[in-house]
């Protein structure tokens, strides 16, 4: 089946909206009728990281579809800290007219378990949209000058120093700071956490060898791991990654039940209506089936979603309770 042109999922003056993007299907077709006049000026998206992450990888190439399908600037306001919930707090305290979106990573539901002072709660808050993307699992990557060649030898090595080594991530509660402390946990080493407000930043220092390793969104590292800039070590999710097809899985390193991979979701703040949630959801999914913008997101590990936004509430709350249950298990709960 072609795909639709971006700027043909929208024609305006008739009810024209795209359908949930699935696995099974892409295609855009007419349903309820669209809030009047939106957008009448641009529209801000806060990624609640510095700039140069993943969030961004996602965001810039959504933007160019909804720039011309909603006949409207859309822009990217980065706001780094506090593990994404200074962004997050952002966009919870603007008017849910649509004028201000969020685009967060899993730390949106994940950074309340680890990290006690977060000044809104996800759920009541935020109106989901939809999770736009996910990726394939972090790339654990480490600075040339680490003088360890797979998992194994990193362990051995964090072992031999206790507290020497330390490893970068974009705060507490973020994937990147996660998938580290699993790995610490389940191989009882010490290794010190240095935060960031984001991966782009965290992976400046890597590269300046500055810290030693960080949990990478494939996005971000894969030119860096083909040019020897860093070397890969695991993948976190339960399989291998065709573009690193010799970077084993955690997993095959010997980590049991291993599995942690990235998501990217959209919200409103709590209120917006129903129909305005359909309409952005519509785009979005809609902007998902263009055929260049898949292959773009294919080629650094990512998968396009546009999950319905029921589903995706769905499994908001339940990511939420399951990032509560995984901080528990390793030690790291916030306190009630």
């Amino acid at each position: 089946m072609s795909t639709p042109r971006s700027d043909d999922c929208l024609k305006k003056s008739t009810i024209a909206v795209c359908a949930l993007f699935v696995a099974a299907a892409s295609q855009c077709v007419f349903a309820q009728p669209l809030p009047k006049n939106y957008p009448s000026k641009p529209v801000r998206i806060v990624v609640p990281f510095a700039a140069g992450g993943p969030v961004d990888v996602v965001g810039r190439n959504l933007i160019q579809k909804l720039n011309v399908s909603m006949g409207q600037p859309f822009v990217l306001d980065n706001r780094g800290g506090n593990g994404s919930a200074l962004g997050a707090e952002i966009v919870a305290k603007s008017p849910p007219d649509g004028y201000t979106w969020l685009l967060n990573t899993g730390s949106q539901t994940s950074v309340a378990a680890f990290n006690e002072n977060i000044p809104f709660d996800a759920n009541r808050d935020f109106t989901p949209v939809t999770m736009a993307a996910r990726n394939f699992g972090q790339v654990l990557i480490v600075h040339p000058s680490v003088p360890a060649k797979s998992v194994k030898e990193l362990i051995a090595l964090a072992k031999a120093r206790p507290g020497k080594l330390n490893y970068a991530s974009a705060g507490i509660g973020n994937i990147t700071y996660i998938a580290a402390e699993m790995m610490k946990v389940a191989a009882g080493v010490q290794i010190l956490d240095i935060q960031y407000k984001g991966t782009g930043p965290a992976t400046s220092d890597l590269l300046g060898g500055h810290v030693d390793m960080l949990f990478s969104p494939t996005q971000t590292c894969l030119q860096l791991i083909q040019t020897g800039r860093v070397r890969a070590l695991a993948m976190t999710g339960s399989s291998r990654w065709k573009m690193l097809p010799d970077v084993p899985t955690m997993q095959e390193a010997g980590f049991k039940d291993y599995d942690l991979v990235g998501w990217f979701g959209i919200w409103l703040p709590a209120g917006a209506s129903s129909e305005l949630v359909a309409r952005i959801h519509s785009e979005v999914a809609c902007a998902l089936t263009d055929v260049d913008l898949k292959k773009r997101f294919d080629d650094v590990g990512l998968e396009g979603v546009g999950m319905p936004t029921e589903a995706f509430a769905k499994f908001a709350v339940q990511d939420a309770a399951a990032m509560r249950e995984l901080a528990r298990k390793i030690g790291l709960a916030a306190k009630p």
